[in-house]
């Protein structure tokens, strides 16, 4: 995942999400959205 710009990052997130593909999968990209301190990024788009 360290290859992907921080837009294909996002992106690839975005798509998992609403594709609702498995959650083991979206918690890789969420470490790495992290790592990159991106999180304020996607802050508002989580349920809960």
């Amino acid at each position: 995942m360290e290859h992907l710009s921080d837009e294909l990052l996002l992106e690839s997130y975005f798509t998992a999400n609403e594709l609702n593909l498995s959650p083991d999968f979206l918690s890789l990209i969420e470490e790495e959205i992290h790592r990159r301190r991106l999180s304020h990024k996607i802050k508002n788009t989580k349920s809960g």
